[in-house]
């Protein structure tokens, strides 16, 4: 496997800059997540490294080659499509081997190939069916199976589970992540859902209009955002952003760094308590009931919303009046441009 280097990477379509100035590294054998919200540059990214479109500026490396203007089937890299991209007319077996077959690898090795990816993706019993016979998932595991023939260097997923029901996404982000962990391989994963991320990912990629916002692994962007974008996008529900002066009140008094002007709290972090105890008093405005959990959205002074995730049985009636607590510890704080600051230990 090899690692993947972007060097001031750029992208415009006419006048329209997309992808502006990327710095990246993916190293060899890393799962590395692009993530961010719809227009960001995530899928356009993708394809600059597949090679399906042109770099307007920077270097791009696979392993010590530069590939800016390497054809895309001679890059050793492999993509899966969030379409499937399956030939309708050809069987399991066929569509796996296509690829191989127009490179004129021999029949042999080409069953080969074929046989062992479906022994990985456990496809052997359907591999004389054709596209129109198969679920949503076994659709995407042959596409996977296809990339995987071609022992390439890299592999590249866009959105390859957002056509798929939500009980079968969970099932193929686990076989997913088996599969990286058996094949020990580079991947690279665009999507917009952060809970795909936060759950695939050693290094996550949040992006926003065509530039990084924040680099690392799930725990750090989820522990320690850069600033408010990555704290509200990275974690469901999203982390509360309430004015300094609120926070003062739901932390019990603690003080706030002097520079700043708003705060973030995650809505695992607040505890309900009866109005007459909480330092924070606000109205349940709604209650969103998910089993495990309800998800409370209390309606503060100052027209604020606070959501909090309550796991106590007695879940409190709408309209009704809660007062609200946190640890100062669990607080983040933000200056004027929304960046974060950092708290000194001890």
């Amino acid at each position: 496997m090899s690692s993947v280097s972007l060097r001031g990477i750029e992208k415009r379509f006419g006048a329209v800059e997309v992808i502006r100035g990327i710095d990246l590294t993916v190293d060899s054998g890393e799962f590395v997540v692009f993530v961010g919200p719809s227009g960001c540059g995530k899928s356009t990214l993708l394809r600059l490294i597949a090679g399906l479109e042109h770099i307007s500026g920077g270097e791009l490396l696979i392993g010590d080659r530069m590939v800016n203007e390497v054809q895309a089937s001679r890059r050793g890299v492999a993509m899966v499509f969030q379409s499937y991209a399956l030939y309708p007319h050809l069987t399991v077996r066929d569509n796996m081997g296509f690829g191989l077959k127009v490179r004129k690898v021999p029949v042999a090795e080409r069953d080969r190939r074929v046989a062992d990816a479906a022994s990985t993706l456990k496809l052997e019993a359907l591999l004389d069916r054709y596209p129109r016979e198969l679920s949503g998932g076994q659709r995407q595991r042959v596409a996977i199976g296809r990339a995987i023939v071609g022992n390439p260097d890299v592999f590249l997923f866009d959105e390859p589970l957002s056509n798929l029901d939500a009980e079968l996404r969970v099932h193929m982000r686990a076989e997913i992540a088996a599969l990286h962990k058996r094949l020990a391989a580079t991947m690279v994963y665009v999507t917009h859902d952060q809970i795909e991320a936060m759950t695939l990912a050693d290094k996550i990629v949040v992006l926003r209009d065509g530039r990084i916002e924040q680099v690392g692994s799930p725990r750090e962007l989820y522990e320690s955002p850069a600033n408010v974008f990555v704290a509200q996008f990275i974690g469901s529900p999203k982390m509360n952003v309430l004015p300094v002066a609120l926070a003062r009140l739901l932390s019990d008094g603690s003080p706030a760094p002097a520079a700043a002007e708003s705060v973030g709290i995650r809505p695992e972090h607040i505890t309900v308590t009866t109005a007459g105890d909480g330092v924070l008093k606000g109205t349940v405005s709604l209650c969103e009931y998910t089993g495990a959990v309800t998800l409370l959205h209390v309606a503060l002074p100052g027209e604020q919303n606070c959501l909090v995730l309550h796991d106590d049985k007695q879940t409190p009636a709408i309209g009704s009046q809660v007062g609200l607590t946190a640890d100062a510890a669990s607080l983040h704080y933000f200056d004027s441009r929304g960046e974060a600051i950092r708290m000194a230990a001890g």
